[in-house]
């Protein structure tokens, strides 16, 4: 079985590792009560087996959960749903996010205008000049 948490190297991009003891688990941490509970609620609501543990390191409490590795599927999904609801916002002033939406748009805007007049350029141009690359063009120079 192909598992992403069998790979050996950590580096803490994810907040899911392999148990350090018994491979068969994986342990889900999480250093946020409010996102600890609400991945217990939801481990409950599916009714999945786990262990829970609290563990303090660098003054830090983690919520560790320990899941059997046939459930990785279904808590990979509650993992994601949980970190989607206490996420925060990528630019969290509502003015600046408007401001750049905005921006955004202008530019995109200009961008389409401005290849809309090089098209029109483009087409109204008269067929008497002189392509480099024509070899007709240059027998009669």
């Amino acid at each position: 079985m192909d598992n992403p948490v069998d790979h050996p190297i950590d580096l803490g991009l994810v907040n899911y590792s392999r148990h350090p003891e018994n491979a068969e688990y994986i342990v889900y941490r999480f250093a946020d009560e409010k996102r600890a509970n609400a991945f217990e609620k939801a481990l409950k609501e599916k009714d999945i087996f786990y262990e829970m543990d609290t563990h303090e390191k660098k003054q830090v409490t983690y919520y560790l959960f320990g899941i059997h590795k046939n459930d990785y599927k279904v808590t990979q999904k509650i993992n994601y749903q949980v970190e989607g609801q206490h996420r925060k916002p990528f630019i969290p002033y509502a003015g600046f996010r408007w401001f750049l939406i905005l921006l955004s748009s202008v530019v995109m805007l200009l961008a389409i205008m401005g290849y809309c007049k090089a098209q029109e350029k483009l087409s109204s141009s008269d067929d008497t000049t002189i392509l480099v690359n024509d070899p007709a063009s240059t027998e009669n120079n």
